[in-house]
């Protein structure tokens, strides 16, 4: 029989926490028995509705605000988190901005704000939580990519784009030296999936789920809980043996 608390006993950072796919991580890894911090970087509010979620659920969490592209930010969130529970034992990177410019358009502080929100964060949090690791000999690393980082679908998204590159080459570079410590390293990588988003940079709602849904096989748009479910497979004994590696979620729109 399956373990129904596969994560008991552990804790787990997934950053981007207070809402869309992050929230539904933190929330599934709750559910499965780890200690979570709920992470955000702009509303307070959110993330504490998901702690009390949480609470209320009968899991034990924290909040906290932290900027992730600001490294000593992350480093005092992750001495939270060990103070609180006692170390970390997952750490999920799943924070990112999606600007549209063409290139020509891209400032050098916009490029720079793209690669330290979106790649460096992966980075900051890595080199936080891996002496931890270390010291219990086990441990789980996620980074959240994207089709962008496979297939470059979108124009217009050149910082983007290398970001979600950049974060899976440093999950296989992190997997080839830290596979020996007991800690995996892995990427999900979501297709076209319905969370709350700034719909200026799309078409309309229902003209873009119409196109997603008329190139993807299973003929859904992926849901939040569909990325979760990914990330518990990986953070748990299920995915001992899996390190390196990419999990593609996109119902088959992209057959890598």
């Amino acid at each position: 029989m399956l373990d129904p608390q596969p994560l008991k006993g552990r804790t787990a950072i997934v950053t981007g926490s207070g809402q869309n796919i992050g929230e539904a991580i933190v929330k599934l890894f709750s559910a499965a028995g780890a200690n979570v911090v709920v992470n955000g970087g702009s509303s307070r509010d959110k993330v504490d509705k998901v702690v009390d979620d949480i609470k209320l659920s009968g899991g034990n969490a924290i909040g906290v605000m932290a900027d992730v592209g600001d490294a000593d930010a992350v480093e005092a969130m992750v001495k939270q988190a060990a103070d609180t529970f006692g170390t970390v034992d997952i750490a999920v990177s799943n924070v990112s901005i999606r600007k549209k410019q063409p290139v020509e358009d891209i400032s050098v502080e916009e490029w720079q704000d793209t690669i330290n929100t979106n790649l460096n964060s992966a980075f900051y949090l890595a080199r936080c939580v891996v002496p931890l690791m270390k010291q219990g000999g086990w441990g789980r690393i996620i980074h959240i990519s994207g089709v962008d980082g496979f297939a470059a679908h979108v124009p217009t998204r050149t910082h983007n784009i290398t970001c979600k590159a950049g974060v899976h080459a440093f999950a296989k570079a992190l997997a080839l030296e830290l596979g020996p410590s007991g800690i995996t390293a892995n990427t999900v990588s979501p297709g076209a999936i319905d969370t709350t988003r700034d719909w200026s940079q799309y078409d309309d709602p229902e003209v873009w789920k119409k196109a997603r849904i008329e190139s993807i096989p299973v003929k859904r748009i992926g849901t939040v809980d569909d990325i979760a479910n990914a990330c518990l497979y990986l953070a748990g004994e299920t995915g001992g043996f899996i390190t390196g590696e990419v999990i593609h979620v996109n119902g088959g729109q992209f057959r890598f």
